[in-house]
């Protein structure tokens, strides 16, 4: 299987998903968090950042999302957290200074 960057029509494809959400953390922008302000990397850890510290209503008010937004969301940041090894990626990214 291989995994693509859908940040703003990036489209670059790894092989690992570690890689994907490495690229994602260090080659594009941070955004703010529409419900709290925090700025956080954008992909992967924007969606798990979303889902761990709001409720689903507060994405939907604060996203303009409806239900589907939020399920496919869910259903990326799920299939990334059944994949990934997590912890790799937070050495990998402190190693290189991107968190």
């Amino acid at each position: 299987m291989t995994w693509a960057c859908g940040i703003d029509g990036c489209g670059e494809v790894f092989d690992e998903i570690e890689d994907a959400i490495i690229h994602q953390t260090s080659e594009h922008q941070r955004r703010e968090c529409k419900v709290c302000g925090v700025v956080v990397p954008d992909g992967y850890l924007a969606l798990r950042h979303a889902f761990n510290e709001h409720t689903r209503a507060e994405y939907v008010r604060a996203y303009d999302a409806d239900s589907d937004d939020v399920r496919e969301r869910e259903e990326v940041k799920d299939e990334v957290e059944a994949t990934a090894d997590l912890q790799q990626v937070v050495e990998r990214l402190n190693d290189s200074g991107s968190l």
